[in-house]
């Protein structure tokens, strides 16, 4: 069965989580698109891992880990991100680990460009990284970005970059940041190439090998339904297409290919980074990181945490085609008196079940909600489905209800053996 693994929200729903536990009968594990803007989590046992480009999967030793043709890759940030996981003790290799020659390279003049995007936009600023993911996407948009078959050969790299640098010169000048020229480029990632050089290939046709020899494949989603490009908060958004269209489109398998879709959704809501959140709370933001909880993987960026907000979580089981749900996090209400669903947006006098277009609308959109009585109960230690308490099952059931999907999986911790299959 192959299954794709989305993001419901604005991403750091625990989606390595789940494709960690979704591994175990996976064959391969592929991710599609994104950069190392991204970071997945995952614990087992004392180790904690955190993965920004490297799939998931490669936490278990017989898999086949793929970073396909929609991922744009920065080659010194993943060379470190193999160093630093060999350091834990994790085996990467040609043998479980593949990279698409398709996918688009981040240079080190994208991440200039990503800071003067910023500054030029001024007070309309949308709280990048500033790792140059989205220059990279858009010279991939415009034709002019190089790919890692590109970079494979010196010569037509270094005539591809010099043309390129003829007009991002001129735009970083204008921000009095540092030009570049194309052996400076180039150097920067010549060593971080070399050492990538052996996982390059066309990964296209060894997915579909999989696919038609029964394998399992688990594609793994970065970021959340509502950074994406098209359907998300607008500008507030990435630049590739977060959704479980992007796993296909990412990775040259067709939509057939495809058996279910797992969205994955944290029992209340965060962001981090500028745009909309309706059900933001400064009280329950403050009780989280309290806890400890709720730190971005990749920035440290404190997240802002509000209620679970059903007019997302409807909109997004819709556009990607939700057949299962995982709720993770469900343990960091436990302390909770009383709980909070927001069904709907108040916008104008007029009540709106799914997210606005409009940006300025979301300035005025105003938060419907239900309340529900908390389970005042910790619920890290529950394994089966009937160990959860009543008023938690309750709180699981309406979400499945309002989201129109039903709840499958539910996370009451970080470990692998925190999730309980129902």
């Amino acid at each position: 069965m192959n299954t794709i693994v989305n993001g419901l929200q604005w991403g750091d729903e625990g989606k390595g989580k789940i494709v960690d536990f979704l591994t175990e009968s996976a064959d391969l594990v592929v991710r599609g698109q994104g950069g190392n803007n991204a970071g997945h989590t995952v614990i087992v046992g004392e180790n904690k891992y955190i993965l920004h480009l490297v799939p998931s999967g490669i936490l278990w030793g017989d898999k086949m880990n793929v970073i396909g043709n929609g991922v744009v890759m920065d080659p010194v940030g993943l060379v470190a991100e193999f160093e630093k996981l060999r350091g834990l003790g994790v085996t990467i290799t040609p043998d479980n680990l593949l990279i698409s020659d398709r996918a688009h390279v981040v240079l080190p003049y994208h991440r200039d460009l990503d800071a003067a995007q910023e500054e030029a936009r001024g007070k309309f600023s949308i709280g990048t990284t500033r790792r140059g993911i989205g220059p990279a996407y858009s010279d991939k948009a415009t034709r002019c970005g190089l790919r890692l078959a590109d970079l494979l050969d010196a010569k037509l790299a270094h005539e591809l970059i010099s043309v390129r640098l003829k007009d991002a010169n001129q735009f970083l000048a204008a921000h009095g940041l540092p030009q570049h020229d194309a052996d400076e480029a180039l150097g920067h990632v010549e060593d971080a190439l070399n050492h990538l050089r052996p996982h390059v290939t066309n990964t296209i046709p060894v997915l579909h090998e999989a696919w038609k020899a029964d394998k399992n494949i688990v594609f793994e989603g970065a970021q959340g339904t509502f950074l994406d490009v098209d359907f998300g908060t607008y500008p507030f958004v990435t630049s590739s297409n977060t959704t479980s269209g992007g796993a296909c489109t990412g990775s040259g398998l067709p939509p057939i290919a495809v058996d279910r879709v797992v969205g994955v959704c944290k029992a209340y809501t965060t962001r981090v980074g500028q745009g909309a959140h309706v059900t933001e709370s400064q009280e329950f933001s403050d009780y989280l990181h309290g806890l400890g909880r709720e730190f971005g993987a990749t920035t440290g960026r404190k997240r802002r945490c509000g209620w679970l907000d059903m007019v997302l979580l409807r909109f997004a089981c819709m556009v990607n085609g939700v057949t299962d749900l995982a709720v993770t996090n469900l343990d960091g209400l436990d302390e909770r008196d009383e709980i909070m669903v927001c069904t709907a947006y108040n916008i104008d006098g007029l009540e709106n079940p799914f997210p606005p277009a409009q940006r300025d609308a979301w300035d005025r959109a105003q938060p419907i909600y239900e309340t529900h009585p908390g389970w005042k109960m910790d619920t890290s230690g529950c394994r089966t489905w009937d160990d959860l308490p009543k008023n938690a099952q309750s709180y699981l059931m309406r979400l499945g209800k309002l989201a129109g999907a039903p709840v499958k999986y539910v996370g009451i911790g970080p470990d692998r053996e925190q999730t309980i299959l129902l």
